[in-house]
């Protein structure tokens, strides 16, 4: 297993890549699902599908049950207190939130996810890596170096204990695009898990970092790297 790649050639939106496992007739649990922006491509492609999507952040839970979605079951819960019965589930899919538990916590959360698995089911875990331009900029107010790291090495100790295998690692690129420097604020630095002390110094140097990277229209593209691990009970 390894922790970053330099050498990615493959770019995919990242729902083309779910869409290659056989979801139809599945239960499938999301874990820190957020805005369910995957919750529900996953839900309204193909058919009898059920899915169980769990999210901590109680503010967007309740953002979550307005949703109309006949087949979701919205859940407020962590990953490492999973509210299901042993082998009730077919697939578990943890899109960029592995790393936001809290590491002592990382190892309880892997062994629920193996014990809410059926038999033969997989655990899907998408990681965004430390490396890139945008990583660049985010990093300069929001530093995920160290728990990413974290998260990946609960992850390799897990499966090199035989508590769970390694089906499948891959890496992988997403576009990402901004129309200007606000776009790119409001969608990055204006959320409730960033750090709210960003001096208006910080803010003049991402400010000139993103310019150095976008357009003359001020508009910017980004490719940004991910890791997938998919694990078999």
């Amino acid at each position: 297993m390894k922790l970053l790649e330099q050498d990615i050639s493959q770019t995919f939106n990242e729902h083309y890549i779910v869409e290659t496992f056989n979801l139809n007739n599945k239960v499938i649990l999301e874990l820190g699902c957020g805005a369910a922006s995957m919750t529900k491509k996953i839900a309204q492609t193909g058919f009898d599908r059920k899915v169980i999507a769990y999210e901590v952040d109680s503010i967007q839970h309740e953002k979550n049950l307005k949703l109309e979605l006949d087949n979701v079951e919205f859940v407020l819960c962590g990953a490492q207190e999973i509210q299901l019965e042993d082998a009730s589930v077919d697939a578990v899919f943890m899109f960029k939130s592995f790393h936001h538990i809290p590491k002592e916590l990382m190892i309880k959360a892997l062994e629920e996810i193996e014990r809410v698995l059926k038999a033969g089911g997989l655990a899907y875990i998408s990681e965004p890596l430390f490396q890139g331009q945008q990583n660049e900029l985010i990093a300069m107010f929001h530093d995920e170096e160290q728990v990413r790291i974290d998260a990946f090495e609960a992850i390799k100790s897990f499966v090199e204990q035989d508590k769970i295998k390694l089906f499948k690692e891959m890496f992988f690129y997403q576009e990402s695009s901004y129309k200007n420097y606000e776009d790119f604020k409001n969608k990055q630095m204006n959320l409730s898990y960033n750090d709210d002390n960003i001096s208006k110094t910080l803010e003049e140097k991402i400010k000139e970092k993103y310019l150095s990277f976008a357009n003359k229209d001020e508009s910017a593209h980004f490719l940004k790297p991910f890791r997938v691990d998919i694990l078999q009970k």
